[in-house]
């Protein structure tokens, strides 16, 4: 069965139409907000794919430090280890701005603009 993880914000009528497909959803936490299990504890074939907003990828002024793409990475260690594709979802103005800060995820990572949220994340399902 299909698997969505998805950080806390995705939009609910989109889950909710996964959901009602049989899709499943699981709930998914940055290091910092315990919303559902740590993205960089998930295991293989856990989920399909990761769904959420940039800003949950970036820690707090007071944490951050010239390492962004380090932490970056850390938190997204179990989707780089298991090929799990991360769908975050930035305004289209600014894509240059996000793939700039995750310079070094490129591989996994798949920025898209809200409207293009569901095709991107159909794409793994």
């Amino acid at each position: 069965m299909a698997r969505v993880g998805y950080f806390e914000g995705t939009d609910p009528l989109f889950l909710s139409k996964l959901a009602a497909e049989g899709i499943e959803t699981l709930p998914i936490a940055n290091t910092m907000d315990r919303h559902g299990k740590n993205v960089n504890q998930l295991s293989e074939r856990e989920v399909n794919v990761v769904v959420g907003y940039l800003h949950k990828l970036i820690p707090a002024e007071e944490v951050r430090t010239s390492s962004l793409p380090l932490m970056v990475d850390n938190i997204l260690s179990a989707c780089t280890t298991h090929d799990i594709p991360t769908v975050l979802i930035v305004s289209a103005s600014a894509h240059d701005k996000a793939k700039t800060l995750l310079a070094n995820s490129e591989a996994i990572v798949h920025i898209v603009a809200p409207e293009e949220l569901e095709t991107e994340v159909r794409k793994y399902l």
